[in-house]
């Protein structure tokens, strides 16, 4: 199982970035996909995830009508649109992926098997 996230940058406050998520090595169906965020010297926060299988899409409160999450099943991507970019969204993104039906655990990181290694994100003021 290999996640690899990439799109991260600076963007200046008000602006839109997409992050992408390259999968492979295992069936994405049975999946979700989550993305987190971290600052340094703070816990890494649940952003947003997608049951791959059924569509299934979650979103923190904090980036709710301004983020979206989109999978394509051929490709094995998932993908992160982020518009309306505020300097608090700074912060290493990952992807991460999770076995099953994880509606209820969705922002647990423990949850997530898988990880991919971050893409920095710097939100300009």
């Amino acid at each position: 199982v290999q996640l690899q996230a990439s799109g991260g940058g600076l963007v200046q406050s008000g602006g839109p970035l997409r992050l992408s998520c390259a999968t492979s090595g295992f069936t994405l169906t049975y999946y979700a996909i989550g993305w987190f965020r971290q600052v340094p010297g703070k816990e890494r926060d649940w952003v947003s995830c997608i049951s791959i299988g059924d569509g299934a899409i979650y979103y923190a409160d904090s980036v709710k009508g301004r983020f979206t999450i989109s999978r394509d099943i051929a490709k094995a991507m998932v993908y992160l649109q982020m518009n309306r970019l505020k300097a608090e969204d700074t912060a290493v993104y990952y992807c991460a992926a999770a076995y099953g039906v994880i509606s209820t655990t969705r922002t647990r990181p423990d949850v997530y098997h898988n990880w991919g290694q971050g893409t920095q994100v710097t939100v300009s003021s």
